[in-house]
């Protein structure tokens, strides 16, 4: 279903396009009038989110369109988002590897006792053929996957997993809020998406992930879903170690659920909380399980030039994306209270 483009040129609006998330924003929002958006507080909040972004996190002010969306402006399809040609598979770190597609992401980490695979995109056929495969292509053994971590239960990112658990006996782990969801009521039930998974580990805010060498801390960041994780571990470049943080579930796409603003104060709650931990594990690579987020494929492409890895933001950095996150945030819930 996907296959490989390699070519490096990404337009701003395309990568505007591409930010759509985790099931598009628009099209699970509210409708917004024109007042409620241009009122003092939305916009207020907009321009503390525009200063934060600056010219280099523009992307993440796709969030910005919730509670201000653009006149005329149709979210793509979820079929248009998975039929993207999927980008060549690429080494971010020694030890974190991008094995996703252009939509949505998978990151394989390989330890000293096998891999953690984290995401496992939309179905068995980007399993074996974007994740199984991109593995192979970069000298990873896809058999050796020992645990797959699914950040939220949405079927982009749960859809695959079967595929690893009933080949290689990957154990399959998320959290227990969200393992609820995918046994009793799916927010969204896409057919193209894979089945969910058979309820397998349940984790909770501070567990530990530990395979050989490595140990992945779980932090719970609800609110895209209620039991969305995200996950904070060490890679190393060039003989350097740098704190990573890939950040569960980013876009507002709850707008027509009945807790909606439970929902939104908690992912206010969680970026505040890890704005803060961020800070003090000095977390300087932020990324995301969207390549329109965190612009994956486009930095993969810039590091075979040389130079510094693009991966490596800076601690300064990610805390203005998580600024810009949740001054989206507190933006949409003054238009969802309005």
């Amino acid at each position: 279903m996907n296959g490989n483009n390699d070519s490096q040129e990404v337009s701003p609006s395309r990568r505007y396009f591409l930010a759509a998330g985790c099931v598009c924003c628009a099209a699970y929002a509210l409708k917004i009038t024109p007042a409620q958006a241009e009122s003092a507080e939305v916009q207020r909040h907009l321009a503390a989110a525009r200063a934060a972004a600056g010219d280099d996190l523009k992307q993440y002010l796709r969030l910005a369109e919730v509670a201000q969306p653009i006149p005329g402006k149709k979210s793509p399809s979820i079929a248009e988002l998975m039929a993207l040609p999927a980008p060549p598979p690429g080494k971010a770190f020694d030890n974190l590897y991008f094995v996703g597609g252009k939509w949505v992401s998978a990151w394989a980490i390989p330890t000293s006792e096998g891999i953690i695979l984290i995401d496992a995109m939309n179905n068995a056929d980007d399993a074996e053929h974007v994740i199984d495969a991109g593995m192979r292509k970069l000298g990873l053994d896809p058999a050796q996957i020992k645990m797959v971590v699914i950040t939220h239960g949405h079927g982009d990112h749960y859809g695959g997993a079967d595929y690893f658990a009933q080949k290689y006996q990957s154990k399959i782990v998320a959290s227990k809020a969200d393992w609820d969801m995918m046994e009793t009521k799916l927010e969204f039930d896409i057919p193209s998406w894979g089945k969910p998974p058979k309820r397998d580990v349940a984790v909770d805010d501070g567990a530990k992930l530990t395979l050989g060498d490595t140990t992945v801390d779980v932090v719970l960041t609800p609110g895209h879903t209620m039991g969305t994780i995200s996950l904070a571990f060490d890679v190393k470049d060039k003989g350097k170690t740098h704190r990573a943080l890939l950040w569960g579930g980013t876009s507002f796409n709850f707008g027509k659920q009945p807790n909606r603003m439970e929902r939104l104060q908690a992912y206010l709650d969680a970026t505040a909380r890890v704005h803060e931990l961020a800070g003090k594990q000095n977390v300087d690579v932020f990324i995301s399980n969207h390549a329109g987020f965190d612009l994956a494929d486009v930095k993969l492409a810039q590091m075979k030039s040389g130079g510094p890895n693009p991966f490596v933001m800076g601690v300064d950095t990610t805390q203005r994306a998580l600024t810009v996150m949740r001054e989206c945030a507190l933006a949409t819930q003054v238009v969802w209270t309005a």
